[in-house]
C-alpha cells in the first residue's frame, strides 16, 4: 500500500516520565568516584559521557541520585547490590503506574474512551511479572473485559515501532479495530556495578519512560496525527551478536557492540531504497530511534539528512536518554510538537528503530495536521490499592 492511501493512523499519543532526574554532569561525577580505584575505567566512563549526546534522563530509583558511597547499584557492589528479584520487584511496582499515565494521556489526545479500545498491545523488555502489564493496564484503565491483549517483551529498542507496526497490521484486516499501544521501559534499575566498558556504555545514555499511542482507522469524525505505510523488519545480515540481553543475578546484563552505528548506515540505505525508494527525499520527515548518539550520526550520514531532519531525535535523545521502545513515541511526540507549532502542512517520511537481530524496524509515515484541539477532562487515576 502507497502512503498517499493509507487509512490506518496514530490517532492519539503519551507520554509519562518519573519524578527523579538525572543530571548527566552529577552522574559521571558520582561515578568517577566509584570508580576511584579504577582510574582506567573512570576516564572511560568520563569520555562515553560527554560523547552520548545526553544532558538529563529520568529513573524510577530514587537511590541512583544518591552518592557513590550509598548508592547500591553503582557504588554497593558485591551482596548489597540489588538482586534481580528486587529489580523486578521495583518494576512491577513502578511500570504499571508509569505506563497508566502515558496511555490515559494517548485515549485523551485521540478522544477515544477506554470502551471503544479493542485491543490492547503492551511492549516493554526491561521486567517481567504474571498476571502481566497488560493485565494490569486493562484493569486500570477500565477497558473492557474481552480486550484482545498482545504482549511484546524483550524485542528490544525496536519493539515500539513493532507494536505500532502490528497495529496497523491488524487495523487493516478489521476496520472497526481501536488499537492501544503501550510501551514502558525501566531501564535504569539494570545499572550495574562494573568497570567493564560494556556495562558503563549503558550505563551512559539509559533512561526510564513510558509512552503509548492510538491506532486506528482515520476516518470520518477521527483525529490523525500520523498516517501510517507499510512496515517491514528486516534483520541485517551477520549481525546476530551485536546486541544482546541476559538476565542476570543482579538485573539484565546487556552487551552492545561499538560496530552497531557502522552496521547500520552500511546496512539500512539499501534496505531503505530497495523497499521505499525516495524515502531519501530531500526534506522528508525522519523519525529515528536515537539508540545512542553514534546511530543517529551514522544514519545522517549514509542517508544524506539535514541537521533539520535529525533535530528531533537528538532532541529527546538530550532530555530523556534512551528509554529503549518507548523511545520512538517520544520522538514522533517531538515532530508533531515541532510541524503543530510551524504551522506545517501535510508532510511525509519514514520512521526507523533498531534491537536485537540485530533487526531493523523501518515504517513510513505522514503527519497530518488536525485543526480540532482536545476538550478539557481527563481519565480519572486509578485508586491505590488497584
Amino acid at each position: 500500500m502507497k502512503l498517499a492511501d493509507a487509512e490506518v493512523a496514530i490517532r492519539g499519543i503519551g507520554t509519562a516520565l518519573p519524578p527523579h532526574r538525572l543530571e548527566q554532569e552529577d552522574v559521571v561525577r558520582r561515578l568517577g568516584d566509584a570508580l576511584a580505584d579504577r582510574p582506567d575505567a573512570a576516564r572511560w566512563a568520563r569520555r562515553i559521557f560527554k560523547q552520548s549526546g545526553v544532558e538529563t534522563r529520568y529513573t524510577c530509583e530514587p537511590n541512583l541520585l544518591e552518592a557513590a558511597g550509598l548508592c547500591r547499584y553503582v557504588g554497593g557492589g558485591g551482596e548489597e547490590a540489588p538482586a534481580t528479584s528486587e529489580r523486578m520487584a521495583h518494576y512491577r511496582a513502578e511500570s504499571v503506574p508509569l505506563a497508566w499515565k502515558a496511555a490515559a494521556e494517548a485515549l485523551q489526545d485521540a478522544d477515544v474512551a477506554p470502551a471503544e479500545v479493542t485491543h490492547l498491545i503492551a511492549v516493554s523488555c526491561t521486567g517481567m511479572f504474571l498476571p502481566g502489564l497488560d493485565v494490569a493496564l486493562a484493569q486500570q484503565l477500565g477497558l473492557r473485559s474481552d480486550v484482545k491483549r498482545v504482549p511484546l517483551t524483550f524485542l528490544g529498542c525496536a519493539a515500539g515501532l513493532s507494536g505500532i507496526r502490528l497495529a496497523r497490521e491488524l487495523s487493516q484486516g478489521d476496520p472497526s479495530a481501536v488499537l492501544l499501544v503501550v510501551s514502558v521501559e525501566l531501564c535504569t534499575l539494570h545499572i550495574q556495578h562494573s568497570a567493564e566498558r560494556e556495562a558503563l556504555y549503558a550505563t551512559a545514555f539509559f533512561g526510564d519512560g513510558a509512552s503509548a499511542c492510538v491506532v486506528g482507522r482515520a476516518g470520518e469524525g477521527t483525529r490523525a496525527l500520523f498516517a501510517l505505510g507499510e512496515g517491514n523488519a528486516v534483520l541485517l545480515p551477520d549481525s546476530h551478536g551485536e546486541m544482546v540481553w541476559t538476565v542476570g543475578d543482579r538485573g539484565f546484563d546487556l552487551i552492545l557492540s561499538p560496530r552497531i552505528p557502522a552496521l547500520i548506515g552500511q546496512a539500512v540505505p539499501p534496505i531503505l531504497r530497495e523497499n521505499y525508494g525516495d524515502a531519501m527525499r530531500d526534506g522528508a520527515l525522519w523519525a529515528i530511534h536515537p539508540g545512542g548518539r553514534g546511530i543517529v550520526d551514522a544514519l545522517q550520514q549514509a542517508c544524506g539528512l539535514t541537521d533539520e531532519q535529525t533535530r528531533a531525535s537528538r532532541e529527546v535523545l538530550r532530555r530523556y536518554g534512551n528509554l529503549s521502545s518507548a523511545t520512538i513515541m517520544f520522538v514522533l511526540q517531538e515532530l508533531r510538537h515541532r510541524l503543530d507549532a510551524d504551522g506545517a502542512g501535510r508532510r511525509e517520511g519514514m520512521a526507523v528503530a533498531f534491537g536485537p537481530g540485530v533487526c531493523a524496524e523501518l515504517m513510513p509515515i505522514a503527519y497530518v495536521p488536525r485543526t480540532a484541539r482536545l476538550e478539557d477532562g481527563v481519565l480519572a487515576a486509578p485508586s491505590a490499592h488497584a
